[in-house]
């Protein structure tokens, strides 16, 4: 099979993440992909396993043994989620090809990984290509999009593997750095009076326009000293507000979600402890509170490992690069297990109304992987 009727069928099989939809929606949850992908992956010779992460909520473990006594470990993550929204068309998940596209749900986040990792294993083993002493995984994780309920069940299930290659699209790129994903609740009290008289009030919401203001400018700029050579600098975006409760009252609180992209180094107690200090220096008062509810640190791998450096040689790549998004690599790097991010497609298409990816670059993946995957010993 091609990959792109592999994918092509992936994609007709929705698995949008159930954060996304109502519930009973019967476009949600990733059980479907994941049966569909066991099956293929047994027919081909790889023994199955299911992690039940919540109810029908699974990740798929399908392995590739040596013939050896397993020395290395090397896992393929892809997750298997999508993105959706309560307006969105069945026609996303109605695969189309179009001047070398395959347009639908998924196509290149993350469908188009899941696609080209599993064919690449199943080529090996289809080929009776079997290493001698490294075991090949693939690993189907579920809520990416979300909360990484499965790279952090992974992980606490003390999996362990000497190199993780996270599906994502990155063009083809061996990605060994990405930004960390902090978002934090600000709040301002006042005091509520009538709107006649709003001199015997305080009004939160005026307090939070000026915090407001100096963090897109002032902690803006102050984020523009810190630099990482992959990933260039720290960002922050005050995403929505909320506050008050009608226009004849004099508002006493007024709450602020700002999401904040970190670089290797900063973690959420040092980011959180500078805005506080931030706030005092200009006089202003708020309650800082982090409303991620998980971690989502930095990503930086080593890109001298021998097997990251196989990757690269295998792609045909000197030397590796960055990215601004969050994924499960940093969930698995914190784990314990060495991870970059590899994949087909442009993040700029990821979670489009025309999300696409093109068929020749998802040739190349698996053409790349296969590749990778027969210099393992």
């Amino acid at each position: 099979m091609k990959p792109a009727h592999f994918l092509a069928e992936l994609i007709a099989l929705p698995s949008v993440n159930p954060a996304f939809l109502p519930a009973g929606d019967p476009r949600a949850g990733e059980h479907r992909v994941a049966d569909f992908l066991a099956a293929t992956a047994a027919r081909g010779g790889l023994d199955i396993e299911f992690h039940e992460v919540s109810p029908n909520r699974r990740n798929l473990i399908a392995r590739f043994t040596p013939s050896g006594r397993v020395k290395k470990r090397v896992v393929l993550a892809p997750h298997t989620d999508t993105v959706g929204d309560l307006g969105m068309s069945d026609r996303l998940f109605q695969p189309e090809i179009r001047n070398g596209r395959l347009y639908g749900r998924g196509a290149c986040d993350t469908k188009g990984s899941v696609a080209s990792m599993l064919m690449a294993v199943l080529s090996l083993a289809l080929q009776g290509r079997r290493p001698a002493t490294t075991e090949i995984i693939f690993a189907g994780l579920i809520d990416e999009e979300n909360s990484q309920l499965g790279s952090r069940a992974l992980v606490r299930s003390g999996f362990k593997a000497d190199l993780a290659i996270v599906g994502e699209p990155t063009q083809l790129q061996v990605v060994t750095a990405h930004k960390g994903d902090l978002w934090l609740k600000v709040t301002t009290r006042g005091k509520s009076a009538h709107g006649a008289k709003p001199h015997l009030g305080k009004n939160a919401i005026h307090s939070m326009a000026q915090i407001i203001n100096l963090i897109e400018t002032d902690y803006a700029t102050t984020l523009k000293n810190q630099s990482h050579p992959l990933l260039g600098q720290a960002t922050v975006n005050v995403g929505s507000i909320r506050g008050g409760t009608q226009p004849n009252i004099v508002p006493d609180w007024c709450e602020i979600s700002i999401d904040r992209r970190t670089l290797p180094g900063e973690t959420s107690a040092s980011v959180l402890r500078g805005l506080r200090k931030f706030l005092v220096k200009h006089g202003l008062k708020a309650t800082i509170n982090d409303s991620k509810g998980a971690p989502a640190p930095s990503l930086e791998t080593n890109p001298r490992l021998p097997l990251v450096q196989a990757l690269l040689a295998s792609v045909g790549q000197n030397s590796t690069v960055g990215v601004d998004y969050f994924c499960d690599a940093a969930i698995l790097a914190a784990g314990g297990i060495p991870s970059v991010v590899f994949g087909p497609g442009d993040i700029a298409q990821a979670h489009t109304a025309t999300e696409w990816i093109s068929v020749r670059q998802l040739d190349q993946a698996v053409a790349q992987l296969v590749g990778f995957l027969r210099s393992l010993p």
